[in-house]
C-alpha cells in the first residue's frame, strides 16, 4: 500500500518515479546552495566594512555570472533525462483502454484476453473514498501501454506512486507507459475537478507477478 511521510514521496514503484524523485532531490541541493550563497553574499555586503571593496570586486561580478549558468547546466541535463524518459515508447506486452465517466472508469484488456469491466466506488470498505468495485490488475515487471480517453468532460487517470498522470479528454486518446517493479496494491484518483462526483472516481491497481497473472486469466 502506498506510505506518506513527512519529508519524502509515496513509496516508489516504478523506475519512472524513481527519476523523478531523484530530480527533485538534485534540484532540491542546487537550491539550497543558491539561497546559502544569496543570504551570504546580503550578510556580507549590508554588514561587512568592507563592502565597498566586495561590492565592485570584478572577482565577484566573474563568481556571480558564471555559477548561475553551472547551476543551470546541472539542472537542465537531468531535467531532458528524465522528460525523454517519461515519453520513452516501449513495446508493450499488454496493452488497456481507460475510459473515464462521471463518476467511475472503465477498463478494456486489447490484448491477451479481451474484456472490459467498470470500476466504481466501493463506500463499504474501511479504505474510504479510496477503494473500488472491481481493480484493474496489471503484473510487474511488465511493458505496459495505457490507452486514455474519455466519454463526457475532462478526467485525469493519476498514480502518483507510479508517477503517472494522464489526461482524459473527451475524442482524443492519449498515451502512456507503465511499468511495475513489484507487486502490491497501488492507489489513485481523478486528479482533474470534473464535476460533484469528482471525489469518488478512486483507482485501485493490484500488480501480481507475471505468473500469477496468467494463471488467473
Amino acid at each position: 500500500m502506498p506510505i506518506w511521510i513527512k519529508l519524502n514521496t509515496q513509496n516508489r514503484n516504478s523506475p519512472l518515479i524513481e527519476h523523478l524523485v531523484f530530480f527533485h532531490d538534485h534540484t532540491l541541493i542546487i537550491l539550497t546552495i543558491v539561497t546559502t550563497l544569496t543570504i551570504l553574499s546580503l550578510a556580507i555586503s549590508t554588514l561587512s566594512p568592507f563592502n565597498r571593496y566586495f561590492l565592485e570586486a570584478q572577482n565577484i561580478e566573474i563568481f556571480w555570472t558564471i555559477v548561475p549558468a553551472l547551476m543551470l547546466i546541472f539542472i537542465a541535463i537531468p531535467s531532458l533525462k528524465t522528460l525523454y524518459l517519461i515519453e520513452e515508447s516501449l513495446t508493450p506486452l499488454i496493452t488497456i483502454k481507460i475510459t473515464g465517466y462521471q463518476w467511475f472508469w472503465s477498463y478494456e484488456y486489447l490484448s491477451i484476453k479481451i474484456f472490459k469491466f467498470n470500476s466504481t466506488i466501493n463506500q463499504s470498505n474501511l479504505i474510504r473514498l479510496l477503494s473500488t468495485s472491481s481493480n484493474l490488475v496489471l503484473p510487474n515487471l511488465t511493458p505496459t501501454r495505457a490507452l486514455v480517453s474519455s466519454k463526457d468532460v475532462i478526467h485525469s487517470w493519476a498514480m502518483p506512486s507510479l508517477g503517472v498522470k494522464v489526461d482524459a479528454i473527451p475524442g482524443r486518446i492519449n498515451q502512456t507507459f507503465l511499468l511495475i517493479k513489484r507487486p502490491g496494491i497501488i492507489l489513485g484518483q481523478c486528479s482533474e475537478i470534473c464535476g460533484a462526483g469528482h471525489r469518488f472516481m478512486p483507482i485501485v491497481l493490484e500488480s501480481p507477478s507475471i505468473k500469477n497473472f496468467i494463471t488467473n486469466l
